[in-house]
This record gives structure tokens, C-alpha cells and sequence, in this order.
């Protein structure tokens, strides 16, 4: 007669290997939740921008603002853009460019012919170029400053528990056929002025995102004015 106990022993230790394995896959998917929930994750891709506007007395989606030597980012004093379409015009809005915004995936140089002949940047890529004193700039990520130095890296941009930080070095701003570094830091690793690093709110579920950094400008006719950067709208992944 054969014995039914050495079948009903395996049948036993394959269950238990069967739990052991369930167990060991269920610690790892919330080791990774964790890591996911808790670490900190790079967003590459393309930050898309809403388009600015104000209402309500405040300025909403995306904008810019410049402040003058000695003033604050929180309480100015404020340059006063005549051209803005916002009615508090210490605001200039901005609106997404062809790329739809910034992106931490590749540079935006920008086109070759940098400016018109009139000196209204036509750099189109990160923001549709917005007049600034009678004059359009524009936005691009350059790997090098045109007056030279060290090559700058891309965009980077990450979040942890929500909050965005990062670099945007190698933001500048054309006008009236100069260029001026808007970047925080700025090449290099500096914070001159009231530059300060970029901060922001990001959530992972609808990809809605706010970016924002000031940037010192350092010479040419705006020297020792700052940028402050208000980006808004929806993070896309993608290479």
C-alpha cells in the first residue's frame, strides 16, 4: 500500500512556498510605494505653461515680474512694463510657445537668427515672446552664455513629497538683441543679489504644477534688477 503522507508533505511546502512568495512580492511592491511616495523623483519631460492672466486683483497661470535695486521679491518695487495686457502692469503675462513651455528633456536654444531687425527677440520655443518696454524677449536654455564661460546643463527639475527644486541655469532672456542669464543659480553655482532657488508645488496625480525662482540680473542695462519667475500649468513626461 502506498503512503499518502509524502504527497500531503509536498502539497504542504509547496503552499508554503506559494505564501512565501506572495509575502516577499507584497514587501516589495510597498518597499517601491514608499520609495516612490517618499524619494525624490526627477520629472523629465515638458513643463506646459497656462497662459497668464488677472482677475480678482491677483495675477493667475504664468508671469514675470522685475525688481528694482533695493527692492524685495514679496514687496517690490516693481518696474512697471507699459506693454503688459495685465491691468496691474508690475506683471507681464505670459503665454505657452511652440514647445508648449520648459522643458528638463533637451535644451531651447532658439533660432539661429536670434532677433528682428527691430531687436524683439524671436526665441518662441518656452514662451510666446511677450513686449517689454516696446521690445519682445524672449526665453531660451542655452548650454553656453553668448559672452562665454562654462557650459551649462539643462534644465533639471525634481519633487519630494510634492515640493519642487532644482536648476535652471541656463535660462536667459533675449532683448533688444542682449541676453540676460534669468537662471537660479546662475552658471557656475553663484546666487548673487536676491537670486533664490527654484521652488514649487507639484501633484503627481494631475501632473498641475507651480515653478518659481528670482534671478539677479548682472550687467547691461538692467544690472542689478531682478527676475522673479512664476511658472504654472501641466508637467508631461516624455524624453
Amino acid at each position: 500500500m502506498i503512503s499518502a503522507r509524502p504527497a500531503r508533505t509536498t502539497l504542504g511546502l509547496l503552499a508554503l512556498l506559494a505564501l512565501v512568495t506572495v509575502a516577499a512580492g507584497l514587501g516589495a511592491a510597498r518597499a517601491g510605494a514608499s520609495h516612490r511616495s517618499g524619494g525624490v523623483q526627477s520629472l523629465v519631460g515638458v513643463f506646459k505653461l497656462t497662459k497668464g492672466t488677472f482677475a480678482g486683483g491677483a495675477a493667475h497661470g504664468s508671469y514675470f515680474r522685475m525688481v528694482y535695486p533695493g527692492g524685495t521679491i514679496k514687496g517690490g518695487k516693481f518696474f512697471q512694463n507699459p506693454d503688459s495686457t495685465s491691468s496691474d502692469k508690475t506683471y507681464t503675462l505670459v503665454s505657452p510657445g511652440t514647445a508648449g513651455g520648459l522643458s528638463t528633456a533637451a535644451l531651447q536654444p532658439g533660432p539661429k537668427v536670434a532677433f528682428d531687425a527691430k531687436g524683439d527677440s524671436r526665441a518662441g520655443a518656452i514662451i510666446a515672446p511677450a513686449k517689454f518696454n516696446a521690445i519682445a524677449f524672449g526665453l531660451s536654455t542655452l548650454a553656453r552664455d553668448p559672452k562665454g564661460g562654462p557650459t551649462i546643463p539643462a534644465p533639471s527639475i525634481q519633487v519630494t513629497n510634492g515640493k519642487l527644486s532644482g536648476q535652471v541655469e541656463s535660462v536667459f532672456a533675449s532683448w533688444n538683441k542682449l541676453y540676460f542669464n534669468q537662471g537660479s543659480p546662475k552658471p557656475g553655482g553663484a546666487k548673487p543679489g536676491l537670486t533664490s532657488a527654484v521652488t514649487g508645488t507639484y501633484d503627481k496625480q494631475t501632473g498641475a504644477f507651480v515653478l518659481t525662482w528670482a534671478s539677479a540680473v548682472v550687467g547691461g542695462p538692467f544690472n542689478g534688477f531682478t527676475g522673479y519667475w512664476h511658472l504654472q500649468g501641466t508637467f508631461v513626461a516624455g524624453k
